[in-house]
């Protein structure tokens, strides 16, 4: 005797070799035995063998008309054999019952299981829903095919088109749309990006790049809504001193000035002016709001996306030709020893009389001509003349504190590479599309105006650091532990030692225009100059705030973001100018060695680092002349062949010298991957730092 059986939702045939009250034990074709409860066991027959009944039963029930059986089938609950025998006649055989079962058990939307081989036939409003579901099913996935189809022949439909960076980056799994790109991803063996590209999705690489940010970061648009920029206050003392400050021709959020007094007199006092929408931007109001959410400016060549409106951007910066509300830090220093006599923070108007451009001037002011009064000063513009005997004592208290803070740090700072400005033609205020000519432009990283402002940002920074821990007001502090390699710069609540810069604390307060965690500080810090002993009171943040750790988070979040987008169209910038200027060679110097051919090089003249094979070998600091290959403007990635070696391979002295951080430095391209997965997270952008 033979008995088909149901066990975990299948159905096998077997010889019963036993039989007890609840159970049996039967043996399958394979010679395996199992024990099956008597529930289990739906049908009974001695022809034909096990196997060829499962297989006759299933070409039966393929021919099972459901509609038909849905007729014939009684209004109360009912078993297979009954319904078989209604359907086929009276002495149905084995194969029709059991094909009669597998018919009624694959199609639940005609019948629902009441029990081990009994069933009851659906309503019929019920039946006729479920039936227009599958039918809508079934055209879905039609047109899924049919995208699929034209995406593997090179067509991109309209519909994935406009889905483009939804499906890249944050996909809906259950869309159509996305289904077609997975299908078509598998049938062409193909991977989405690539298959996207071939089909004539991605309009131009620049749009893309563009475009997946935007999508990421500013779903709603890059515009603000219509708002007030609250009045400066009007009853600030007027400060009595002749502000300048030093920025890019391309800076409007001018946030610091200086301003030098008592030259000649063994007493100079040097004041930093921080641009002050704390002002008049209380916490909590809609333009904190604003800048709460963007949390930054977003910088990339020939554009940027500011953190605040651009009227409320030109209310607070610090233009010239007018007084600014400040709030300024005056350092008195002895002019001889250049040691710290005196500090006071105020809250004042500043008169800024002008604004110097350094691009404009960084080949006029260079070391020499700042020091030494018998350089030429042929073409110097007049406003310059007027600052260079205070151009000169900054200078010389500039290079005093970069010393002082490399006797902390344990080592000196390394400026020998350059920094680079990306300038492009045509742009005229309007957003880029890449189609313009861009020009890169190195600058030395030290240069003396350069350093002017950056030694008196750190003064900034870290006196009022310290000022908020001293009156115990909350700060949002950048630190670093030691400068071992893998030891990063954090963003904290404690005022501790910024191992990187030689300060015992660290605190950025100089951009309140273009970053919110100066604006932040800034609230603070104009609560400490308000109120004193009782600022930690008094301050719009208190110790312990909840919101103050969130604030943290989104901004580390965000400016990372922003500023991975921003070396990434560096590099896209400089893959097109590579192709602009028809360079195909490029001198590079070795920045680490791996195996298997993985070198990566850092150019010369170029902010560019790739990784090329046939270096093996070959040390650290080597210089070598590098045959570039093709660059893909959309993964932003770029190899090349070693060509020649420049250098001495037994002289180290003409090696290039390659920071720790530097060679430790990925490969700066952005890999961009659809998940494929029918679940779990969708497709993932990963830019390289």
């Amino acid at each position: 005797m033979h008995v088909l059986f149901e066990e975990a939702g299948k159905f096998h045939a077997g010889r019963i070799l036993s039989e007890a009250e609840n159970s049996a034990q039967v043996e399958l074709a394979s010679g395996k035995r199992v024990k099956v409860k008597g529930a289990a066991l739906m049908l009974r027959f001695e022809q034909p063998a096990p196997d060829e009944l499962l297989a006759q039963a299933q070409a039966v029930a393929a021919t099972v008309e459901l509609p038909l059986a849905w007729e014939f089938a009684p209004e109360g609950e009912f078993g297979f054999a009954e319904l078989a025998h209604e359907y086929f006649s009276e002495q149905a055989p084995a194969p029709q019952l059991a094909g009669m079962l597998l018919a009624l058990y694959d199609a639940p939307h005609y019948f629902r299981r009441a029990g081990k081989g009994r069933f009851k036939k659906a309503p019929a409003d019920i039946l006729q829903q479920a039936l227009a579901a599958i039918e809508k099913k079934k055209q879905l996935q039609a047109q899924i095919d049919a995208w699929a189809d034209e995406l593997t022949q090179g067509r991109c439909p309209a519909p994935i088109a406009e889905q483009l960076y939804k499906i890249l980056f944050r996909p809906d799994k259950n869309a159509p749309e996305y289904k077609a790109v997975v299908q078509a991803s598998r049938s062409a063996h193909k991977a989405p990006l690539a298959l996207l590209q071939d089909a004539g999705a991605i309009a131009s690489a620049y749009a893309f790049h563009w475009q997946r940010f935007l999508f990421e970061w500013f779903p709603k648009g890059t515009g603000f809504a219509p708002v007030t920029a609250p009045e400066p206050p009007r009853d600030l003392p007027l400060a009595s001193v002749a502000a300048y400050s030093i920025d890019d021709s391309q800076t409007t959020e001018i946030d610091d000035a200086l301003s030098v007094q008592g030259l000649g007199s063994g007493r100079v006092t040097v004041g930093i002016h921080i641009a002050a929408p704390g002002l008049a931007i209380a916490p909590g109001d809609a333009l904190d709001a604003l800048a709460r959410q963007r949390l930054s400016t977003v910088y990339l060549p020939g554009h940027k996306i500011t953190m605040l409106p651009p009227e409320v951007v030109q209310a607070y910066t610090l233009d010239a030709e007018r007084a600014n509300p400040a709030v300024s830090l005056y350092v008195t220093y002895d002019e001889a020893t250049l040691a710290v006599l005196a500090s006071q923070t105020r809250l004042e108007r500043v008169q800024v009389a002008i604004n110097f451009r350094h691009d404009q001037l960084d080949h006029i002011v260079t070391e020499d001509w700042i020091s030494n009064p018998g350089v030429s000063s042929e073409n110097t513009p007049q406003p310059l003349l007027d600052k260079r005997e205070e151009l000169t004592f900054l200078y010389k208290l500039a290079r005093h504190l970069k010393a002082g803070r490399e006797a902390v740090r344990g080592k000196p700072e390394n400026f020998n590479r350059p920094d680079y400005t990306f300038r492009l033609s045509g742009v005229d205020g309007e957003e880029p599309d890449g189609s313009e000519t861009v020009a890169i432009e190195t600058r030395h990283r030290g240069a003396p105006l350069d350093l002017i402002v950056a030694e008196a940002a750190i003064v900034a920074n870290a006196t009022w650091g310290r000022m908020l821990a001293e009156h115990g007001v909350p700060g949002i502090y950048r630190s670093q532990a030691s400068l071992a390699p893998g030891v990063k710069v954090r963003m904290s609540l404690r005022a501790l030692p910024h191992a990187g810069i030689g300060v015992p604390c660290y605190a950025w307060a100089t951009s309140p225009l273009r970053r919110y965690v100066d604006l932040f500080n800034q609230w603070q810090i104009i609560a400490c100059v308000r109120h004193g002993t009782t600022a930690a009171l008094a301050a719009p943040f208190k110790p312990k705030d909840a919101s103050l750790l969130a604030i943290i988070s989104s901004f580390d979040a965000t400016y990372g973001a922003y500023n991975a987008y921003q070396a990434s169209m560096e590099r896209w910038w400089t893959l097109r100018y590579l192709r602009q200027q028809g360079i195909t060679e490029l001198d590079c110097a070795v920045i680490r060695e791996g195996g298997n051919g993985d070198f990566l090089v850092r150019a010369d003249t170029l902010p560019l680092v790739l990784p090329v094979l046939g270096a093996q070998g070959l040390p650290r600091g080597a210089r070598v002349r590098v045959r570039l290959g093709a660059a893909d403007e959309i993964t932003l990635e770029l190899s090349g062949t070693l060509a020649a070696r420049l250098d001495d391979p037994l002289d180290t002295s003409d090696d290039a010298v390659i920071d720790d951080d530097e060679a430790d430095a990925p490969q700066a391209t952005l890999a961009i991957a659809v998940d494929m997965s029918e679940g779990g997270e969708g497709a993932a952008e990963t830019p390289a730092p």
